[in-house]
């Protein structure tokens, strides 16, 4: 405070009298790790404090739920730009203790000294230090915030401790639990009550509508991007759980959360500088799944291939039948559209290769193709030939094979998990047996190596799970099943809007390259099958390829 201020209200027997004070109350984030008072009992003693320096209380500032270490808070800047905007409403900020103020040193010296300079002083009821311009007390202040900064970061590694082992035993740790889940109460011990993650009956469906939506789209539309979900979902008079519209933020979340394949990741990352920490610090924890993981892979591939920096919005989204499929066979460029204008003034469309179109001859020889023909050639051949049944049931054949194979490394895989989940159970039991018995005692040593243990375990139970969620028996194609599916996609592909066609057209394929003298058409037979199984329930699965199909030679065009 200003040496002239006091001065006026400095009474004879050297006390304070008839100063305007503000109260600051704060209690931390979560439980009251530390025993913070409560704010009742802060303004209880703030204000008797105030009486008995007969104080005039001019405004009070409460900002519960708000850590003090850093100045991330919003009542706290409203008071500092009160006490600074040179209008003199209060005189004094009362706290209970300076850690209410801040918690960390270099911050509260900053606004001790920003306050200072607008005439405000900060007072503590219960570390009472005296004049500011006391050397001796000004550097007792520092101890006592760095003490409180000491403590604050000591309390915070024991809180992320408990936090961390409440959610090695599978209990959630008190933040809003994701769409389509609600908590439980499981147990209580002492007065802490311990919550579990259920599946929501109702909520649940919107996720599995929001997945089926992104993939499948509603049987008229073709597969969604996540912006057309939110508006179908929002059209249709679906909403959150708190009753708000869906946005894309949120419905691209739920489309990546591992939580709904029954892996709830805690400790991902910094609560500080928002990094991802080290996996050696992630702990997976088994919960109730609503998504089976070969649905949610196959979603994340969705994405990736329909991220904008990946792939162009125009390429999903665009009037062009064939724009992200058309490829320059010499040099793998895409084909883009180009027009040109006949002798008669009619304006032609083509398929042009875009690296000799923007780089010249040097790049790539080039070739173009008028666009109505190449859309007429795919479309036809894939009618006429691809989604033909006996067609079907020949390329589909021969994935029996491949899938033996990649059943076999699955069981051998399976095998090695259960081996790794019993090792770590029997580990478990030793070390339990050798406390029961008194041969050693539970030690900090002890408990982390338990700990430790027990992560190994529920990783690699986690692990089993996932793994045996992929094993699946023979599938046997229903020759009515192939039929019906070749039967909708000559439907789908023949008719309706450019985008609609386009949506099923990349549910299948992966290129089409343009050559000189042939049209080589490129697919997976893997996905092609996923697509005919998914037709049973109205939909088409579109992925990344990754095994191709080709057409017979005496196809091609």
């Amino acid at each position: 405070m200003n040496k002239h201020i006091r001065s006026q209200i400095r009474a004879a027997d050297g006390s304070m009298s008839g100063m305007r004070a503000a109260l600051y109350l704060r209690v931390s984030t979560g439980r009251q790790a530390e025993h913070d008072l409560s704010i009742p009992d802060q303004r209880k003693q703030l204000v008797a404090w105030c009486g008995t320096k007969q104080w005039d209380v001019m405004a009070e500032f409460v900002e519960p739920g708000q850590s003090a270490t850093d100045d991330k808070r919003p009542i706290f800047q409203q008071m500092i730009e009160r006490a600074c905007d040179g209008e003199h409403v209060f005189d004094v900020i009362i706290v209970h203790s300076y850690s209410r103020f801040f918690r960390d040193a270099f911050g509260q010296e900053f606004y001790l000294r920003k306050l200072a300079k607008a005439g405000v002083r900060l007072i503590s009821i219960t570390q009472p230090l005296g004049d500011d311009d006391d050397p001796a007390q000004a550097m007792m202040r520092k101890v006592i915030a760095l003490f409180d900064e000491y403590q604050s970061k000591e309390n915070g590694k024991h809180v992320l401790r408990s936090m961390k082992e409440n959610a090695r035993q599978g209990f959630w740790n008190g933040t809003t639990c994701p769409i389509g889940y609600k908590l439980v109460e499981v147990e209580k011990r002492g007065n802490r009550v311990k919550k579990k993650l259920d599946i929501d009956a109702v909520d649940s469906e919107t996720v599995k509508l929001i997945f089926r939506l992104y993939l499948y789209g509603d049987g008229d539309s073709g597969a969604l991007g996540v912006k057309e979900v939110v508006k179908w979902l929002n059209a249709r008079g679906y909403r959150t759980p708190r009753g708000k519209t869906f946005s894309v933020g949120p419905v691209h979340k739920v489309l990546t959360n591992p939580v709904y394949i029954g892996s709830w990741r805690f400790n991902l990352k910094s609560s500080k500088t928002g990094e991802r920490k080290p996996e050696d610090e992630i702990i997976t924890i088994p919960v109730p799944a609503i998504i089976d993981p070969h649905t949610f892979e196959q979603v994340q591939r969705q994405l990736r291939a329909r991220s904008p920096k990946v792939v162009a919005p125009r390429v999903t989204t665009g009037p062009i039948l064939l724009t992200g499929l058309a490829v320059c066979a010499t040099c793998g460029a895409s084909m883009t559209l180009r027009t040109g204008t006949s002798s008669t003034g009619a304006v032609h469309r083509y398929y042009t290769c875009s690296a000799c179109a923007r780089s010249g001859k040097t790049a790539c020889k080039g070739r173009s193709i008028r666009m109505d023909k190449l859309d007429r050639l795919v479309t036809e051949h894939l009618v006429e030939r691809l989604f033909e049944p006996s067609r079907l049931t020949e390329m589909l054949s021969s994935l029996a094979g491949r899938r033996a194979e990649k059943e076999q490394s699955l069981n051998t895989r399976i095998a090695a998990l259960q081996r790794e989940v019993s090792d770590a159970d029997e580990k478990l039991k030793r070390l339990y047996r050798l406390v029961e018995d008194g041969v050693t005692d539970l030690d900090e040593v002890l408990k982390d190596r338990l700990n430790g243990l027990k992560a190994e375990r529920d990783r690699a139970r986690a692990a089993l799970e996932r793994a045996k969620s992929y094993a699946g028996g023979a599938i046997q194609l229903d020759p009515a099943l192939v039929e019906g599916f070749g039967r909708l996609m000559r439907q789908h592909l023949t008719t309706g809007s450019i985008p609609f066609r386009k949506a099923y057209l990349q549910s299948i394929i992966d290129s089409v390259e343009v050559d000189d003298a042939q049209i080589r058409i490129r697919g997976s037979k893997d996905v092609l099958e996923k697509a005919v199984l998914a037709s049973r329930s109205g939909g088409l699965e579109r992925s990344q390829m990754s095994t191709r199909w080709r057409t017979r030679h005496d196809s091609n065009v």
